[in-house]
């Protein structure tokens, strides 16, 4: 039996998702396969019996069961077909990377100043962290959703204690930016790109409320650089599906202040303050599908 989409999941937020993924594959007379921790092994005796076949993978699962990757390495071996390649997917998870990458391109990112893991280097050589204004935040390279994030560090003991928490990460120290007001609001986004399509909004760093910005606020708030540079992001990165956040300070710049991040949470905000506008998931999903053409 042959499948057009493989979808690996193991969150169990990730259901919704998987609905649009199967309505949007009906809606083009496609087929999905669901493989989750419970039907993994069989799916796997499947593929290696040659009893079923895959056309593309989009594996939201083996970040965090190794168990998933085994299906991840046959996708690559076998040309199929994958939606974020891990070895891209990798490279964008190391922020000291995609730091050094972005700067490489022009992009704008924030004063920084990057540290070798404390592993391998315990002690430090002197910090400049004036330059880093009077409170900075803390970065470890290689952890999402804010794990390991100091927000308002202000000394060298701060940097200390951080590094230590993940003693392999390199460490970015970074200064604080502040986004100008845009209509009662800060100017502090969170863009979804999903294989050519952007999806802007706008972004509560306190709630973490996503808020689609409109045409209409892109025209008149002069945002259509937001957009341009989520563009070049995603050809830096080569990802299919990711989320970045942008910020536009006083002076008119906008600057990357969390360069990529993958995998992107996508629990529907009907279902939780924090998720994404359901319209925006429903839209990944058939773009997703749609890019199997």
């Amino acid at each position: 039996m042959i499948f057009d989409l493989c979808l690996a999941w193991n969150w169990e937020y990730d259901a919704d998702l998987a609905a649009f993924l199967e309505a949007a594959c009906r809606e083009r007379g496609l087929s999905l396969l669901q493989v989750t921790p419970g039907n993994l092994a069989g799916v796997w005796q499947s593929l290696l019996g040659g009893e079923i076949v895959v056309r593309a993978l989009f594996d939201r699962a083996s970040d965090e069961q190794a168990p998933f990757l085994s299906l991840v390495d046959w996708a690559r071996a076998h040309g199929v077909r994958r939606i974020n390649p891990r070895e891209r997917a990798l490279r964008a998870w190391d922020k000291a990377t995609m730091h050094a990458e972005f700067a490489r391109a022009g992009l704008l990112t924030p004063h920084t100043l990057i540290l070798p893991p404390f592993h391998r280097q315990p002690e430090l050589r002197a910090l400049n962290l004036v330059s880093l204004g009077a409170t900075f935040v803390i970065k470890p390279a290689c952890r999402g959703g804010g794990l390991g994030v100091v927000h308002s560090a202000s000394s060298l003991a701060d940097v200390l204690a951080a590094r230590q928490l993940y003693p392999n990460d390199h460490y970015l120290l970074q200064t604080r930016v502040t986004p100008v007001a845009l209509g009662g609001r800060g100017a502090w986004f969170r863009v979804i790109h999903c294989g050519g399509e952007v999806h802007p909004c706008w972004w509560d760093c306190q709630t973490h409320v996503y808020t689609p910005i409109t045409v209409e606020e892109i025209v008149q708030s002069g945002l259509r650089p937001l957009m341009d540079t989520v563009h070049r992001i995603a050809t830096l990165c080569g990802l299919d599906l990711f989320s970045t956040e942008i910020a536009l300070t006083a002076d008119g710049r906008f600057v990357s202040v969390d360069y990529v991040n993958d995998p992107i949470d996508l629990r529907l905000q009907s279902k939780t303050p924090e998720g994404v506008p359901d319209v925006i998931v429903r839209n990944i999903a058939r773009r997703l599908v749609a890019m199997l053409d």
